[in-house]
């Protein structure tokens, strides 16, 4: 039993990463309605960003705050220069772009700093591990895991308690109409959009620690962040929320239990996804939607 209550906390912090970037897919896919399959590797370059700030001797916390602004300003300029050219096209000329976005970032990112893999990464806090009862809980998971709550809090204070929140449910509602009712659309696009990119930027500066730094590690995350806000629903930010810690004990448990599978623990994740759709195609939060032909 203690080691299934210590591979369930592993997967609540590890769900907890899934989680937040599952909520930047889910703040860009409802304010614009795009699929960014670029938001792991921005992840990557803000955590790049961390990295250079602490190597050039600043705090930590001074460094993780830095990067966090300087990738809210890239995230609003990739909405303005990148994207708004391109919002009225068809969704696949949306995929291209977020894809050639990928492409480009992650290339950016070995040219700059290179493709050797940074250890030692410095932390915000200090690593340690309690064993209460023989059940492993790190500091690693407790950090995540708060990190995450706060995160929503300040989310939900953002959409219900502020004017910008207002129109940005507005602009995610109706865009025209919105527009109509003298709602600066194309701000709130950009602030989503840099919202989104500092929200990626915090979940990869906590979690790349522990994983080592190089150009390939959010990409597996990005996966397992898309299977979630899949299985949550994409208009959800409480789905995604859930979907991510659903994915992520699941993916503990199967690394751990399923030992035939160790090599492509994907398959237990996405097959409870694959059965989640074919009930609820919307998945668990998501609305569903009805239009006239």
């Amino acid at each position: 039993m203690s080691l299934f209550l210590t591979q369930l906390m592993n997967g609540i912090g590890n769900g907890a990463v899934y989680a937040s970037l599952a909520l930047a897919l889910v703040l860009i896919f409802r304010t614009t309605g795009i699929l960014n399959f670029a938001q792991g590797e921005m992840a990557l370059y803000s955590t790049y960003l961390f990295w250079y700030f602490t190597d050039r001797g600043l705090p930590v916390v001074v460094a993780i705050l830095a990067a966090m602004a300087l990738s809210f300003i890239g995230g609003a300029l990739v909405e303005r220069v990148v994207i708004r050219p391109v919002e009225h096209s068809s969704p696949l000329v949306l995929v291209i772009v977020t894809i050639g976005l990928f492409l480009a970032l992650n290339s950016i990112v070995q040219v700059q700093f290179g493709s050797d893999i940074k250890t030692n990464l410095p932390r915000a806090y200090p690593k340690h591990t309690w064993r209460p009862g023989n059940v492993q809980i790190s500091a690693d998971t407790l950090v995540l895991v708060g990190m995450l709550a706060v995160v929503c809090v300040l989310l939900y204070l953002l959409f219900q308690r502020t004017k910008i929140g207002l129109a940005m449910r507005a602009v995610a509602s109706s865009s025209e109409s919105a527009r109509l009712s003298g709602v600066p659309v194309g701000q709130m696009l950009m602030f989503g959009w840099g919202l989104a990119a500092a929200l990626g930027a915090l979940a990869g500066v906590l979690v790349i620690p522990q994983i080592g730094l190089q150009a390939s590690s959010m990409q597996s995350i990005l996966v397992f962040s898309f299977a979630a806000a899949a299985l949550g629903g994409f208009d959800s930010p409480v789905g995604a929320v859930v979907g991510g810690l659903i994915v992520g004990v699941a993916e503990a448990l199967t690394t751990q239990y399923v030992h035939a599978l160790n090599g492509i623990v994907l398959i237990v994740p996405f097959g409870l996804i694959l059965g989640v759709l074919m009930v609820r195609p919307q998945g668990l939060f998501g609305r569903r939607t009805v239009e006239r032909v």
